[in-house]
């Protein structure tokens, strides 16, 4: 990832719309910024969500609160609790994921 032309600023996430995201259970809610190729957002998974698809999309996914339960088409699966993160590349590993608890995350995608 390059990060070009992205002037300094700041955001107060509580001000960026929400939106409603599909699941197959629970729901998630991301708050999207977009500079350039960049997509950052803070995402809201409540308690039972659950992923309705495989992604192959890259991401650097930090857990801000609560717990991310991610399964990589492998079958390896790995916890995400707050502080911890993951990093995987565009058409990698397939990943899906599940927050039982509900969690919090920053994605940079």
């Amino acid at each position: 990832m390059k990060m070009t032309g992205i002037p300094f600023n700041t955001t107060d996430w509580s001000v960026v719309p929400r939106t409603e995201h599909s699941a197959e259970a629970g729901q998630a809610f991301w708050r999207t910024q977009t500079f350039g190729d960049i997509r950052v957002r803070m995402v809201e998974y409540t308690p039972g969500y659950v992923s309705d698809h495989w992604c192959t999309k890259g991401h650097v996914l930090f857990c801000l609160a609560g717990e991310l339960e991610t399964e990589l088409e492998d079958g390896r699966r790995f916890t995400l609790t707050p502080g911890t993160s993951y990093q995987v590349a565009d058409g990698a590993e397939p990943h899906r994921s599940r927050a039982p608890k509900g969690a919090t995350l920053f994605v940079v995608d």
